[in-house]
């Protein structure tokens, strides 16, 4: 059994987009829930640090991170864009978003664990490096991705989407770096736009767009085929996760047919390519998901396969 590790902060779930928002905060009550079974006894839960704004520049313009933080409100809401909103506690919540993946990366690079799960928002996928969008402030993988590279000399990071919406922002860093590997399943034609296969980077990005109402058939046909591959040509030394579980079938947001046990199957893939390439070494982050019970028993099932790992 590996050592999986659980970063989260309160903070997180104060975060409050609006009432009728569906990045909501009773998403981490749902997979906290779902976390408190009995097999989740020996999931070590750590508190999320909050990321500096010097970390969240490595993903980001200086001039951006300053202006978001400086325009969190005191009282009410401010909207970036139509999706993307900020309360009083979403500064402090993006902070500690992007200081749980880092915080997990020094953990599991420094042998403290195998892997580890960050339940955390807002999430941080579309978060390009010069604009928040996407129910997104900060891009929270590529903070750990460079994490990775600035403190602990690691040179070749994979980040691996399943999210049902594309990675924009992850492909965006990532995409002029051939020792950054970007990999992402998602529904297409579908928000943001982008994603296509023919986006390819320098030869380090590999996207596998799927039809509305594609299943577990063809999610796990595109993995084998196309992503896996890739990714263990590209040997990476850590492996982050960008887990949105807004492909289930019982998502409102989107039209995907994916269900609990293809989460279990891609997470036992992805560790087991990790133990060939990097010592197991797994970071993942919650990105979407958005019917509260399918959050929940995706996640659950995920975790369960990182603990099973090894």
């Amino acid at each position: 059994m590996a050592k999986t590790l659980h970063f989260s902060h309160p903070v997180c779930a104060d975060h409050d987009p609006g009432a009728r928002h569906p990045e909501a905060g009773t998403r981490l009550q749902a997979i906290e829930d779902a976390l408190a079974a009995d097999a989740f006894e020996g999931l070590e839960r750590r508190e999320a640090p909050p990321g500096t704004p010097d970390m969240l520049a490595w993903a980001h313009e200086r001039s951006l991170v300053d202006s978001i933080l400086a325009h969190v409100p005191d009282d009410g809401r401010v909207a970036i864009d139509a999706d993307t909103v900020m309360s009083p506690a979403s500064g402090e919540a993006a902070q500690r978003a992007a200081g749980a993946v880092a915080a997990a990366v020094d953990a599991v690079i420094g042998g403290e664990a195998d892997n580890a799960f960050c339940a955390v928002r807002p999430p941080g996928h579309h978060a390009e490096p010069r604009r928040p969008m996407g129910f997104c402030l900060f891009n929270n993988v590529v903070i750990g991705a460079e994490r990775a590279r600035r403190a602990h000399g690691l040179t070749r990071i994979a980040v691996v989407d399943f999210d049902v919406h594309h990675g924009n922002g992850t492909q965006a860093a990532f995409e002029r770096d051939g020792d950054l590997f970007f990999g992402s399943t998602h529904q297409s034609p579908l928000y943001p736009g982008t994603g296509a296969a023919s986006e390819t980077g320098v030869g380090n990005i590999v996207n596998a767009p799927l039809p509305a109402g594609t299943g577990s058939a063809g999610f796990r046909d595109a993995m084998e085929s196309r992503l896996l591959p890739a990714l263990r040509a590209h040997r990476p030394e850590l492996i982050l996760i960008s887990a949105g579980f807004d492909a289930h079938r019982d998502d409102p947001l989107a039209n995907l047919e994916l269900l609990e046990e293809d989460y279990a199957w891609i997470t036992t893939e992805l560790t087991r390519l990790a133990g060939e390439s990097c010592a197991g070494r797994v970071v993942s982050t919650l990105e979407g998901g958005y019917d509260l019970r399918a959050l929940g028993s995706s996640v659950a099932t995920h975790v369960e396969a990182l603990m099973a790992a090894g």
